[in-house]
């Protein structure tokens, strides 16, 4: 038998993000683990202006603590009518202390009149791979396109969801089941790229 691979720490507490992300690499005998199951992990700041910037700062400053591989991960919503926005903000939109429902009721009042052909959207998410000194490996980005509903629909998901509806399947994140979006998302989509290279780097890692 080959060797196991080695643990990956994914460089997020969010337990939806860390639940999606673990069941896209389970069947590939990749053990992911969050950095809330560990202690004393510092915060990284996320104070870059890409998506790219983030996910590799939090990858490098989580393997480096741990002294174990580490995933970086940074996803969010580009509007087309509000110019990009939320983009890397889309945590934080609603400012300190925002939540899901806060950033929602923001975005609702910044497309207030904007008709459905204008409210085109893209989810970006970008993976980095650490090693454990600290080394970005591995790096790919991938979107979604969609567009945002004028209300809130179904209960699935995270974040934006409810309101990133798919035109083709006359469905938001939120209504479709997991099982569906395990395909379509852009986080789906950026792991689909990232898989076969993190295999790779980790069975070499092992040898």
């Amino acid at each position: 038998m080959p060797d196991p691979l080695p643990i990956v720490v994914l460089a997020s507490r969010n337990v939806k993000k860390s639940g999606e992300i673990r069941d896209l690499l389970a069947p590939y005998h990749i053990d992911l683990k969050s950095v809330a199951e560990f202690e004393n992990v510092p915060d990284v700041i996320e104070d870059g202006d890409t998506f790219a910037a983030n996910a590799a700062k939090k990858a490098t400053q989580t393997a480096r603590h741990l002294g174990m591989w580490a995933i970086g991960e940074d996803s969010g919503l580009r509007v087309d009518a509000l110019k990009g926005a939320p983009g890397v903000y889309s945590a934080r939109y609603s400012g300190e202390g925002a939540t899901d429902d806060s950033n929602n009721l923001k975005l609702m009042a910044e497309l207030n009149g904007v008709p459905t052909n204008k409210r085109g959207a893209g989810y970006v998410c970008h993976v980095a791979v650490s090693d454990p000194e600290g080394n970005v490996r591995l790096s790919v980005e991938a979107t979604c396109r969609g567009r945002i509903t004028t209300e809130a629909r179904g209960t699935n998901g995270f974040g934006y969801d409810p309101y990133f509806e798919i035109p083709e399947y006359h469905r938001t994140f939120g209504e479709l089941s997991p099982l569906v979006k395990q395909q379509l998302s852009h986080r789906a989509r950026a792991f689909e790229r990232l898989i076969p290279q993190l295999v790779a780097v980790l069975s070499r890692a092992t040898g």
